[in-house]
């Protein structure tokens, strides 16, 4: 049964047509929202926000691994509820499904998943939520990290599109929003407190919403050095162009620099061609606190020096660190991880089906540790997380599915792969969870991402 879908009925007509009043998404800005009655197109698809079908039934596991990797999951026939499936990851009971938590919509396309630093909390975004509009970021408890239980739910007034999560020293995220509350251009980098209520969507000063409406704005990738007091996040594609009808999906070529205090845009920071900077990450132990960036268009590698002056004065230079070959260019995204002691970083290359590891411990010489024309056993490659000891990479086998609204339909197996990192830092592939398998009830299941839980030292969990 296909979802039933609305074509350019604005919200203001629907809301008619129901019998109910609904606020203006955008509050008004006195200088700074009237632009947007210019600059953004009505949103061309909206489906209709029916209620989502209970799961079915399953028998929890009353294992308690010490290894423990959750993944926020789409419904395969997106009537279902959309849910944060639990599994062991330790060696003797792999692939256990412990527990399914579900949140209380479907269709949200669940996207990027992040704790907070003391392991109580995870929060997970929608790619797709707005065109049912729904809330767009989901809130677990993991207090209890066998029983995950839905705990909230909101969405932003000015953004929408949850994209990266990074966790808040005092309790609380920060949230990519790459789009605006239409998904368009500019999204927003949202903060939330320790309460998870949404309490800024930056940037508020003039400066630096001139500079999100000057040029394309939508924020994807994003990195947090809290020593030196910076933010990068990169801009990858306005998420309104992949839904039809579209003219084409606008790529963006940048990054911007912000000062973590004033949450003020320091620099905008372009990879010339880039064609969609997806992912950034600072390299952990750099001196100078470089990150790595991925542009998708060129299938390369950058090294960003946030400190470094450009020729226009301003923080921030970006040079090629390394080409990732023939193959990585235009593979729709590029998502990385970067191990603890900065010697190793992976790249998901989602449509060439390909991981990609290289050596940058000497960024002078960096080393590929894997064979580009390797046929690898994975379909469609996105989402990489290292796991807390360093000894295993978690990769999820789906990128996005927007089915006939859109134009991206990245192939997957919807597979979690539990990858060995060896010594060198090359890849031994290993294990799998086979989501269509384990979820056919509800037509298959599409994990995007995964957080893990390392309990193995009761006195100094990790949570990444």
């Amino acid at each position: 049964m296909k979802s039933s879908v609305i074509h350019l009925i604005p919200l203001a007509t629907l809301a008619r047509c129901l019998g109910i009043s609904l606020p203006p998404l955008i509050p008004s800005i006195p200088g700074v929202t009237e632009p947007l009655n210019q600059l953004v197109p009505p949103l061309p698809i909206l489906q209709v926000p029916t209620p989502a079908l209970e799961s079915p039934p399953f028998t929890p596991s009353n294992i308690r691994p010490k290894k423990i990797g959750y993944f926020w999951t789409g419904a395969g026939d997106k009537q279902h509820k959309d849910f944060l499936a639990t599994y062991s990851l330790d060696d003797d009971t792999f692939g256990t499904l412990i527990y399914v938590t579900d949140v209380p919509s479907s269709g949200n396309d669940p996207h990027h998943l992040g704790p907070s630093l003391d392991g109580k909390t995870l929060v997970g975004g929608g790619l797709l939520s707005l065109l049912k509009t729904q809330d767009t970021a989901f809130y677990f408890d993991t207090t209890n990290p066998y029983r995950p239980a839905f705990l909230k739910s909101n969405r932003a007034l000015l953004s929408s599109i949850a994209d990266e999560i990074r966790a808040k020293p005092g309790g609380g995220f920060y949230i990519t929003y790459m789009g605006s509350a239409v998904g368009t251009s500019p999204g927003r980098l949202v903060e939330t407190d320790a309460d998870f209520n949404i309490i800024h969507e930056w940037p508020e000063d003039v400066g630096s919403v001139l500079n999100i409406l000057g040029e394309q704005f939508s924020p994807h990738g994003l990195s947090i050095d809290w020593e030196r007091k910076l933010i990068l996040t990169s801009d990858f594609v306005e998420p309104v162009t992949i839904l039809k009808p579209s003219l084409g999906i606008r790529r963006a070529n940048t990054l911007r620099l912000w000062d973590l205090d004033s949450k003020k845009i320091l620099s905008t920071i372009t990879i010339p061609n880039g064609g969609g900077i997806q992912d950034v990450k600072f390299i952990p132990g750099n001196p100078e606190g470089a990150a790595l960036a991925t542009a998708v268009h060129l299938g390369q590698v950058w090294i960003i020096y946030p400190q470094r002056k450009g020729p226009n004065g301003k923080p921030g230079v970006a040079e090629l660190l390394f080409d990732l070959g023939p193959k990585a260019r235009d593979t729709t995204a590029i998502y990385s991880d970067i191990s603890q002691d900065g010697r190793f970083a992976y790249f998901t290359l989602t449509t060439a089906n390909h991981i990609a590891a290289l050596d940058i411990s000497d960024l002078n010489n960096v080393k590929r540790l894997d064979n580009p024309d390797e046929d690898q056993p994975t379909i469609g490659p996105h989402y990489v997380k290292i796991t807390p000891d360093q000894k295993h990479l978690l990769v999820t086998d789906y990128f996005v599915q927007t089915g006939e609204i859109g134009l991206i339909n990245t192939p997957a197996d919807f597979k979690a792969l539990y990858i060995d990192i060896l010594d060198d830092g090359s890849l031994h592939f290993n294990r799998t969870i086979d989501f269509s398998r384990e979820f056919a009830n509800r037509g298959g299941a599409k994990p995007h991402s995964s957080v893990v839980f390392d309990l193995t030292d009761p006195e100094h969990p990790l949570y990444y």
